[in-house]
């Protein structure tokens, strides 16, 4: 679906985007980066308005947000086009895609949240490919989850521009942010983009109110090695040792499939770099069988949330968020 589209500008002839810092500069009849926002004739159209490619119903630890309204329910959608260009990207067959290469279905905002609704959703999620690339539709749906009482989610690479997150922050009640790696050159070799945005993104949302987590995908050979972790580590202490961190093991995929997984050693020193670094809930994915998943107190170690995969199988917290067993306040939302 073809709309109008928000924050850009007219130049000499061309158009600038605004909606993430690529700020792309579009001539007549070309698409930026994204190949979601089109110049057409001077105006500046979003090709991919209420365009979903992808929907499902998911536990919210999926996103993956533990300390967000845990074993909830979460409307997810996605839609197609990306800002990045990640060689390992799980869901590039959507976020490396053209629109007349996938069938998509059009879901207008009123029967997204009403799906979601239906389905006994307490949240509704922009997840699968970035959710910024179909903005003025997470936009209007956002304003429109919140007059129905649900809350609303970014699954994001934090490549936003800052009118972008200005727009949509009173709107947005939780993100997860893809913090890729702690090197410019990671960013611009595998992603094409740059690693400071997505910093200064991070500390916006959390200085805006925004309920925030990190995932970082620890990839052998690339963004594994201890200065990258030490520095991913200082950089979420710094910003508040309460944002849960999710180390996540790595598989071969995509144009990366000969890269081996990720070592469980590896996945173990950087935990133990995030405690020491004073982050208090800091989580290892993609490792079956371990208990990386689990919350504990950080306090006392007390097993406070039990999870098997995405499922919350027990939760001992009490309702004032306190461990039960020594009393230590818990950063989660109910």
């Amino acid at each position: 679906m073809k709309k109008e589209a928000i924050l850009y500008e007219k130049l000499d002839g061309v158009l600038n985007c605004h909606i993430c810092n690529r700020s792309c500069v579009i001539s007549h009849g070309k698409t930026g980066f994204c190949g979601m926002r089109q110049n057409d004739n001077g105006t500046m159209y979003s090709l991919n308005y209420a365009s979903a490619s992808s929907v499902a119903v998911d536990p919210i630890e999926k996103k993956p947000l533990f300390h967000f309204y845990p074993g909830s329910l979460s409307f997810s959608m996605g839609s197609i086009g990306c800002n990045f260009r990640c060689p390992y990207c799980q869901n590039w067959s959507i976020s490396q895609a053209d629109l007349d290469e996938i069938g998509t279905r059009d879901i207008p905002p009123e029967e997204a949240i009403k799906m979601a609704l239906d389905n006994n959703c307490q949240s509704i999620s922009w997840t699968y490919n970035e959710p910024t690339m179909w903005f003025e539709y997470t936009y209007d749906s956002a304003k429109l989850a919140h007059k129905n009482d649900l809350k609303t989610v970014y699954v994001t690479n934090g490549y936003m521009s800052s009118e972008s997150l200005d727009l949509i922050a009173p709107h947005l009640d939780a993100a997860n942010v893809d913090l890729k790696g702690m090197s410019d050159k990671f960013y611009q070799e595998l992603c094409q983009a740059r690693l400071e945005p997505v910093l200064e993104n991070i500390q916006a949302m959390h200085d805006k109110g925004i309920h925030l987590e990190i995932t970082n995908l620890v990839i052998p050979g690339y963004n594994d090695s201890p200065e990258d972790l030490q520095s991913l580590v200082k950089f979420v202490a710094d910003v508040d040792v309460n944002i849960p961190l999710h180390l996540t093991r790595f598989y071969p995929h995509y144009k990366m499939n000969l890269v081996p997984p990720t070592p469980v050693e590896t996945l173990e020193k950087a935990y133990e770099m995030a405690r020491e670094a004073g982050i208090k809930y800091v989580y290892v994915g993609n490792v079956p069988g371990s208990d990386g998943e689990n919350t504990k107190c950080p306090n006392c170690g007390e097993l406070l949330i039990q999870r098997d995969g995405f499922s919350v199988e027990s939760n001992n917290l009490k309702k004032n968020k306190e461990c039960p067993s020594c009393g230590t306040k818990i950063n989660i939302k109910f």
